[in-house]
């Protein structure tokens, strides 16, 4: 029995040690973060390097670029396509949502990538 107990309390010990250092490591991590991170207004507000007006200018002519080929989309797939590159919705969702299945909406998501790209080298 004494043997039992002393194994016991080692075990013990030793549990405590781990949550100890799980606390601490915890505790260090979330100062780090608070230390580095700022509100959303701040990070709008973050001067791009390299980012001159000209290039500026034609990375917002490509975003209306891709949005007038989006738009030439059915509506169908281009709500396929939006739902699954800008909002991040699953597959099957978008899927059970449409009424079609799985293989047709990763189609869609395709073809109007395939589509943008074509019109993007078109303009370019």
């Amino acid at each position: 029995a004494p043997q039992i107990t002393s194994s016991f309390k080692a075990q013990l010990s030793y549990l405590f040690q781990i949550v100890r250092n799980l606390a601490i490591d915890h505790y260090r991590k979330q100062a780090m973060e608070l230390k580095y991170s700022g509100s959303e207004e701040e990070g709008l507000n973050v001067v791009i390097q390299g980012a001159s007006p000209e290039a500026t200018h034609i990375n917002f002519a490509t975003l209306e670029h891709i949005a007038e080929a989006l738009n030439d989309l059915p509506q169908r797939t281009r709500y396929a396509f939006e739902m699954y590159r800008l909002h991040g919705v699953p597959q099957k969702d978008i899927a059970k949502e449409l009424g079609v299945s799985p293989t047709l909406v990763n189609f869609m998501i395709r073809d109007a990538l395939v589509h943008c790209r074509k019109v993007s080298s078109q303009r370019a």
